[in-house]
């Protein structure tokens, strides 16, 4: 058991008590001053012995889990994890690289990633990841946008740079570094009407010649847009990209497409562990990681997982993220950050693109985003998503459903998963609910190969969910599984 731990944490600051105690944890392990597999004192003692509450040792724990760092075993307490970095010492960017790193810095994307929508309407439909219009911040939108109309005439009608006005990208990356810890230049920021889009544009900048590695199980329309552009598509099972990367490098992909804060469909986080070895993939192979920042803004507990692009010391990383989920479904604004190295090729080779959204949204959302409406928007809606998430969990913990059901991954995102004990196959199930006004979708339907995925495991969607249909739902499913 590692010796109790004894850090100088400063109450009068404007880092919080338990983001402190992360660091200092981090630190001991990174540098090995706390081995791998080593206890770690337990929350009430390490709290007596810094003065802190328990809360906050109790907080601190739980993110380190949830990063990787550390590891949970029910009625033995914490463990130091083998996170072995695969990485060098690395304490400043690589040649040519604009961000630049803080000291005290902590540190996909498009729809709500499903099955198609088209088809009958549904009383209750858990696959759908529609927002709800009473959500989206009209009387601010429209007030911004009508200073938009009356301020700036003349740079409504200007052709704007094919990346986007310089004030979005500006906000942007102002966004990124407050809310993610991402140091990025707004130079390096492409701005485009919808992720797929932006996919386009990564496989002209990459190569056609180049083999796509997409997750399996993962959000389908990806590897659909790589194939309609004609180039070769891996489907990686997550297992694989958890153990050594020369598992990987059999697999000849090239450019791999991850979303590892938060995972879908699984609402996995992959661990600091996985997260260098692949760094250190890309690196030595001159591959590419595409980091699918999907969802990342709804983590209901804790702080945001670090992304990859910031810990990435070598340019190897692109950073996408869309204002789709966290504003409305249908506002197709889009961006990524690139590296130095292909922003430059970039700019060489497809500056002739013209920028895919429109001057009036652009300049709307920039001032959205510099008068702080996002933040509070997020704040809100946090909150609201929390509360509803909640409610429904509570709906089915009182249903007819509760005995054979298991709620899991329920702490990021806006979707959980539902396992079921059924007497009958999953297609079974589904059919049976459908027949009865109810959509939804198994987890195995996410798979690549759906016969030797996990059975009797279900995506539940819950951002448009009517919550007073809800019990009702509940009593129809249990019906279908004639409880």
């Amino acid at each position: 058991m590692a010796d109790m731990l004894t850090y100088t944490l400063e109450p009068h600051t404007a880092v919080p008590l338990y983001e402190q105690l992360i660091r200092r944890i981090k630190e001991d392990i990174s540098s090995g001053a706390l081995r791998p597999g080593e206890k770690l004192p337990s929350k009430r003692n390490l709290a007596g012995n810094l003065g802190v509450s328990t809360i906050t040792v109790e907080t601190a724990y739980q993110q380190l889990t949830a990063e990787g760092y550390i590891t949970s075993a029910p009625r033995r307490g914490y463990f130091v994890s083998d996170i072995r970095s695969f990485l060098p010492a690395v304490n400043t960017c690589p040649s040519g690289d604009k961000r630049h790193k803080q000291e005290n810095a902590l540190s996909p994307s498009e729809e709500l990633p499903g099955i198609e929508t088209s088809g009958p309407k549904y009383r209750m439909d858990f696959a759908g990841g529609e927002t709800s219009s009473e959500n989206f911040p009209f009387t601010i939108w429209a007030k911004l946008s009508r200073e938009v109309l009356s301020g700036e005439p003349s740079r409504l009608l200007s052709t704007s740079p094919g990346i986007g006005i310089p004030d979005l990208r500006e906000a942007i990356s102002a966004h990124l570094m407050s809310f993610r810890g991402i140091h990025c230049d707004p130079e390096n920021i492409v701005v485009g009407a919808g992720t797929e889009y932006l996919y386009g544009l990564l496989i002209q900048l990459l190569g056609f010649d180049r083999i796509y590695g997409v997750e399996d199980p993962g959000y389908r329309k990806i590897s659909r847009v790589y194939r309609s552009y004609g180039v070769q598509c891996r489907y990686l099972p997550l297992d694989l990209l958890g153990k050594d990367a020369t598992i990987l490098e059999t697999t000849g992909t090239d450019v791999l497409h991850i979303s590892p804060s938060h995972h879908f469909p699984t609402g996995r986080i992959m661990p600091i562990r996985e997260r260098n070895q692949l760094l250190q993939w890309a690196a030595e192979g001159n591959r590419t990681i595409i980091e699918d920042d999907y969802d990342s803004e709804f983590r209901m507990v804790g702080q945001p997982i670090p992304s990859l692009y910031e810990s990435d010391p070598y340019g190897r990383v692109i950073y996408m993220n869309t204002f789709t989920k966290t504003l409305a479904s249908t506002v197709r604004i889009s961006y990524m950050v690139l590296p130095d190295q292909l922003m430059q090729k970039l700019k060489e080779q497809l500056s002739f693109y013209s920028c895919t959204v429109s001057n009036f949204e652009q300049y709307t959302l920039a001032r959205f985003l510099q008068g702080g409406h996002f933040e509070r928007h997020l704040n809100r809606m946090r909150n609201y998503y929390r509360s509803k998430r909640n409610r429904i969990l509570q709906i089915l913990a009182d249903s007819s459903l509760a005995s054979g059901m298991r709620i899991r991954e329920e702490d990021a995102g806006l979707h959980f998963l539902m396992e079921l004990d059924l007497g009958m196959t999953d297609d079974e199930f589904r059919n049976a609910c459908a027949e009865d006004g109810i959509r939804i979708n198994p987890l195995s339907q996410y798979y690549h190969d759906p016969a030797s995925a996990p059975q009797h495991i279900f995506v539940i969607n819950y951002s448009s969910l009517d919550e007073e249909m809800l019990p009702e739902a509940a009593e129809r499913m249990a019906k279908a599984l004639k409880i």
